[in-house]
């Protein structure tokens, strides 16, 4: 019953955290803000997916692409960012 619990928080941690950057957004129209905004939905689907899906472990492996995609979404706001300088 722990395990359930704990990933239901860190779910809401990262939409929370979401949030968080989409308010920064929202005032300053950066676009790096509004990539770190969709990336912690989209960690935030990963670990509700791998909580609460019945999947077993070793057909697991689709579902890291998720975060795979967001932390290349990451990198790329970030290269934008640096490369308008």
């Amino acid at each position: 019953m722990l395990v359930p619990f704990l990933s239901g928080l860190v779910v809401a941690g990262f939409l929370l955290a979401g949030l968080f950057f989409l308010r920064f957004w929202r005032n300053s129209r950066d676009g790096l803000f509004l990539a770190f905004a969709v990336a912690f939905w989209l960690l935030g689907l990963n670990q509700a997916m791998l909580a609460f899906s019945s999947v077993p472990a070793e057909e697991r492996s689709w579902l890291y692409l998720i975060r795979l995609f967001a932390f290349v979404l990451i990198l790329i706001a970030i290269g934008l960012k640096n490369r308008r300088r």
